[in-house]
């Protein structure tokens, strides 16, 4: 493997580490408990072997009084059962403390990558697949849990052991500690080098391509209904197909990795096996050593031997557990983006003027900005309609007001308030949307229209559902407002699911109210309706209404017409139907005489 390509694995395993590290120091008391318990632990082991080889002296001396041997014999088996007991009792309470510690982190880690993708900018979301996410967070919460064991249970006591193993046997003979030390450090480092070196760049990208499959699973099914609409059940299964030949082809390649790694690890141990067993051969032949003496290397040598050959499958486990960390910590090194600033404070609104400022705005990886030296006034209470043509700008206008984004210059107010300076969370409060899809939780229909304000009673639930005239299609389902919609809603029609999203929009009660197409996915009887009830809601609240169709807005106080990032026309619907060659006008007529071309900005 190349130089370069070594060193671009380190960085994801340095991060990854330094986070893991990080998690524990949340926890130190325990984290200390931990290791003095495995330290004892290990004392305890290494001890057992000692008192085997002097048992076996003990009883190979036909020379000595035959009572005598037999207490010390006594003494000595007293010895190697407090030492079981004592090993018994220090695992049980390693495993415990592991587990509270683990339960801990895995807890902790969740919430907040949860609360982090939380907050990812829109952008964010736009370009990753939910399947994805939800599956890299899953792993990687897990992944606590493989690797603490391997850490703590598993590799702290494997190399404390090798430690006073090697030790107790450079005490009696110093070119025994000497081989087994040396075998023993070169073990671990070629079982490390080549897991971290030879497999774990393959299991990462194995990783990924298991990312990619989550997120196709994920895309397909939460589309279904695309799916079954155009028949396209064999297409969808060729394409997971091609991703899983992928996922397949790397998967392969880590695992043979894997085999390649532990077939010369075996190699390596039945070097050191000989070299050892040779060894204590040559010593009992000098007489260098008592039977007994042999049974203590013999008895240690079985001990290392099992803590040398799990090593190896505790360095692929630790690989393995930092490859699936390794996208969760990613989320946490992740900026959030769009930020709150340090002693953010509330926005206070008391009539919901909006003011644009000399803005300029672009979004990554375009050319050109969007906005460039913008500037607009809406007054307290207006009723504006948002028109253009399909990338004019009308939308990125109601992103900047509910700061989805951040803008690049100038400044975007609310009542005076630069809306960068105050809390995200209190910004949005005081804005009430209904989007022209709307989203729904898989939750009861309560819930939905309460999700605007959690707090609610059923009354005040109620009466927002009838408002949005929604109370009568809900009264009809079998368990009314406690019937769950499905995932994003799909147990409801359009229609429906238009009114949960008005409903939420009347109950949340707030000055600003941004409608897109709200009355899209109605028919015209309950259009009508919904129209009417609309006016009442926009009376003394700032209301943005982005126009698809342009029937919509008539009515409205005041029209921007969005063409490039400006404002090329506004007005009242018939001043601006009055310029002959103004471009309402013009979109007007297109939309009336033929198929409307007017789509989402």
């Amino acid at each position: 493997m190349s130089s370069r390509s070594s060193s671009e694995g380190d960085g994801p395993f340095r991060r990854t580490m330094a986070f893991v590290f990080a998690q524990w120091r949340r926890q130190p008391r325990l984290a200390l408990a931990i290791a003095a318990t495995v330290t004892a632990l290990t004392l305890a082991e290494v001890a057992a072997p000692l008192l085997a080889g002097r048992l076996i002296d003990i009883v190979a001396d036909r020379l000595a009084d035959r009572a005598a041997s037999l207490n010390s014999a006594l003494m000595v088996f007293a010895g190697m059962a407090a030492l079981g007991l004592a090993v018994v009792g220090l695992r049980h309470a390693t495993f415990l403390g592991i587990c509270r510690f683990t339960l801990r982190i895995m807890k902790q880690v969740a919430e907040e990558a949860f609360w982090r993708v939380q907050r990812f900018s829109t952008d964010w979301h736009a370009n990753n697949f939910a399947g994805a996410t939800v599956r890299k967070i899953s792993r990687g919460m897990w992944a606590f849990d493989m690797l603490n064991d391997t850490l703590l249970a598993a590799l702290l006591p494997s190399m404390s052991v090798l430690l006073l193993a090697t030790i107790g046997l450079g005490l009696h003979w110093p070119v025994m500690g000497l081989l087994v030390g040396i075998g023993s450090a070169l073990y671990v480092t070629l079982a490390a080098s080549l897991s971290l070196r030879y497999v774990a760049p393959v299991a990462q990208l194995s990783n990924r391509w298991d990312s990619r499959v989550g997120g196709a699973l994920a895309d397909a099914i939460t589309c279904n209904a695309v799916v079954k609409a155009f028949g396209a059940e064999p297409r969808e299964d060729a394409r997971l197909e091609r991703v899983l030949a992928r996922w397949q082809s790397r998967t392969r390649l880590t695992w043979h990795r894997a085999v390649i790694n532990g077939t010369v690890q075996q190699i390596v141990l039945l070097v050191i096996r000989a070299s050892i067993i040779g060894g204590v051969i040559l010593l009992w032949w000098q007489g260098r050593a008592t039977p007994g003496e042999v049974a203590y290397v013999l008895t240690t040598y079985g001990l290392i031997n099992g803590y040398l050959h799990n090593i190896g499958s505790h360095v692929e486990n630790l690989q393995r557990s930092i490859d699936d960390l390794e996208e969760l910590a990613a989320f946490h090194a992740q900026k959030l983006r769009v930020e709150d600033r340090p002693h953010a404070g509330s926005l206070r609104v008391s009539g919901g003027r909006i003011a644009f400022e000399n803005v300029t705005f672009g979004y990554a990886g375009q050319a050109r900005p969007v906005y460039e030296n913008f500037s607009l006034q809406i007054p307290a209470g207006a009723r504006v309609g948002l028109v253009g043509h399909s990338g004019s700008g009308k939308t990125t206008f109601v992103k900047l007001v509910q700061r989805l984004h951040d803008i690049d210059a100038g400044r975007v107010l609310i009542d005076g308030q630069d809306i960068a300076t105050v809390t995200q969370e209190s910004l949005r409060r005081q804005v009430a949307i209904v989007p022209q899809e709307p989203i729904l939780f898989h939750r009861t229909l309560a819930e939905n229209i309460a999700y605007a304000r959690p707090g609610a009673s059923a009354a005040e639930i109620e009466q927002a559902a009838r408002l949005a005239h929604a109370h009568d299609f809900i009264a009809r389902l079998p368990k009314g407002y406690g019937t769950l919609v499905g995932e994003r809603g799909v147990k409801l029609s359009g229609g429906e699911r238009q009114r949960v999203a008005l409903a939420r929009a009347f109950l949340a009660n707030a000055p600003i109210l941004i409608l897109d197409e709200a009355t899209s996915s109605l028919d015209s009887e309950s259009e009508a309706l919904i129209q009417q009830a609309m006016q009442r809601l926009m009376q003394g609240r700032t209301t943005l209404v982005i126009a698809h169709r342009l029937s919509t807005v008539r009515r409205l106080d005041r029209i921007l017409v969005f063409d490039d990032g400006r404002i090329a026309e506004q007005g009242d619907h018939a001043s601006l139907m009055a310029r002959p060659d103004g471009l309402y006008r013009r979109l007007v007529e297109r939309q009336t005489e033929g198929p409307a071309t007017l789509l989402v900005a």
